[in-house]
């Protein structure tokens, strides 16, 4: 979609791209008035079938793993279950970390659990020269971008949380900087306490999300 905003601008046109834009299509123009070629909207139209053809792709997985999450006792599907539980974690989190993670690797200690993320800082010492060269880039790409995401909804969504509470007395009070490497502490730190809660129980002060009644009015987990 914005490789077709893109594209649109070229021919002066602006105009936010709609999931109608199909229909919309015909009724555009170019900076002068004029309708846009015949060839320029036939590439537009190649990339709207792009866009329909993910969209639908996408629905269908949202779908299908709604459903396993109803239904499905795989171990796995429980662990997400699980996950899911906690306030500030959403689908697309909690299967990650699950499929990625939690649900094939045996994890024994903490350790091991921040080097497979690479949440972990990279000192560099050379005779007198000790400098920190931020955090290593090796890893599982996927859930350290994830982990840091996840970590500043932690610190909004979980603010009773012990870990929470660390990140507010060590980092929130300094400067963009100081906020940055803190919440990429919490982003490691919570991946290790996501580890323990689905092997022995809640992170520690960790809200979960209310129950709702099901249509019978018995409550169920969220």
């Amino acid at each position: 979609m914005n490789r077709i905003g893109g594209l649109l601008a070229t021919q002066g046109v602006r105009v936010k791209v709609r999931m109608d834009f199909r229909t919309q299509l015909p009724t555009l123009r170019q900076w002068n008035g004029e309708p846009l070629p015949a060839t320029f909207q036939s590439r537009l139209e190649r990339e709207w079938a792009k866009v329909e053809l993910y969209s639908a792709q996408i629905t269908a997985l949202e779908r299908e793993r709604t459903d396993l999450l109803r239904q499905s006792s795989d171990p796995a599907v429980v662990l997400v279950r699980r996950l899911l539980e906690l306030r500030g974690l959403g689908d697309a989190s909690a299967w990650l970390f699950v499929m990625e993670l939690f649900a094939w690797r045996q994890f024994t200690n903490r350790r091991q659990v921040g080097a497979v993320t690479r949440l972990v800082p990279t000192p560099y010492k050379s005779g007198t020269l000790a400098r920190e060269q931020g955090i290593s880039k090796a890893g599982n790409r996927s859930v350290r971008a994830i982990a840091v995401q996840i970590a500043w909804i932690w610190v909004r969504y979980q603010r009773d949380s012990e870990l929470t509470q660390w990140y507010v007395t060590r980092f929130a009070h300094g400067g963009p900087r100081a906020r940055k490497v803190g919440i990429v502490a919490v982003a490691r730190r919570l991946m290790i306490d996501l580890w323990r809660y689905l092997d022995a129980g809640d992170p520690a002060g960790a809200r979960l999300r209310p129950s709702k009644p099901t249509r019978t009015g018995t409550p169920r987990a969220a």
